[in-house]
């Protein structure tokens, strides 16, 4: 697949907190977009802010998030910032009339996404969740293509974690604790991205031992008949896949951006890659598209922060 199903887009001035990796990736994929003009950049440390300014051509670097705004007036902010810095970052942004954009996870644990939930709805603020992986051209292939049969589906993901990696990285202690919030949200949220209905039952059949991290498996069980199984291994080597069966087709996404798919008794065949995938980061491009939609009140599949807290209240009852 060399293409994208593009949504309609229109003039929108868009503002940024945060001047990381993901802060730039968000700006190249929001500059592609016709129509759209990021105006302004925040970030607790200026200097970066004024290097990402001076690369994308921003025109304003400002000191805090009411100055973003009254500079920018914008319509749509993205917060990309660390995880312990969220919460009051993301309150911060609540307090004025755009759509805000917050990077994965949404809390560091899932009481601080409730937390911010509950802010956001106290402030009548439109939020959404930077779920990326439900923008791959691999992953909206294989809805698309699973829509076509109604059989029930056995979906399997493989997760790999790993805490000493993520403090040998820098990561704070608290979202080493919490890891499976910051960084296994990206291969949990599949469970809900093709588990059909609701989900009824998550049953343990190797138990998360936080003193002692190994391996995690549970059997997810949903309303419509589909089944789940999650499989994390901790502190040992393992992919990140996702594969979905049905009777006489099967769905294999490894790494998540590649989709394979074999059909009974046929060779797999293998999707071509699509080209925003491979020049952006894959599926900021797309989600960068639906944002924009949404907060200039076009119909778009933008995921909301609501939506992104039942895959926070799944992690929790996986690693009970």
């Amino acid at each position: 697949m060399t293409s994208t199903t593009t949504l309609t887009t229109t003039a929108c001035e868009v503002a940024v907190i945060g001047a990381g990796y993901t802060a730039r990736e968000h700006i190249r994929a929001l500059r592609d977009l016709s129509g759209v003009h990021v105006a302004a950049i925040h970030s607790r440390t200026r200097s970066r802010a004024e290097a990402l300014a001076a690369e994308f051509g921003i025109e304003a670097v400002c000191d805090s998030v009411p100055e973003l705004y009254e500079r920018s007036r914008a319509a749509l902010v993205f917060v990309t910032v660390p995880e312990l810095a969220l919460n009051a970052v993301a309150k911060a942004s609540f307090g004025f009339p755009w759509t805000v954009v917050m990077e994965k996870p949404p809390g560091y644990n899932l009481a601080d996404a409730l937390d911010i939930q509950r802010a956001a709805e106290d402030r009548q603020c439109h939020v959404l969740a930077a779920l990326n992986r439900r923008f791959l051209a691999a992953t909206l292939r294989a809805q698309a293509e699973l829509a076509e049969t109604s059989a029930p589906r056995f979906i399997k993901v493989q997760d790999q974690q790993s805490q000493s990696a993520a403090r040998a990285g820098g990561q704070p202690v608290e979202v080493v604790r919490n890891f499976m919030y910051a960084n296994s949200i990206h291969t949990i949220d599949y469970l809900r991205i093709f588990g059909r209905g609701k989900i009824t039952s998550v049953e343990p059949i190797l138990r998360w031992d936080a003193e002692h991290p190994g391996a995690v498996v549970c059997r997810i069980g949903y309303s419509s008949g589909d089944v789940g199984l999650y499989e994390g291994i901790w502190h040992g080597p393992g992919p990140w896949a996702v594969t979905v069966t049905v009777p006489g087709k099967r769905w294999e996404m490894r790494p998540l951006e590649r989709l394979t798919s074999q059909e009974l008794g046929h060779p797999p065949e293998c999707a071509d890659p699509s080209l925003w995938d491979t020049n952006f980061k894959p599926g900021f491009r797309l989600q960068a598209e639906a944002a924009v939609a949404s907060a200039c009140g076009r119909p778009s599949p933008s995921v909301s922060l609501a939506d992104a807290v039942e895959t926070m209240r799944l992690i929790a009852r996986i690693f009970t």
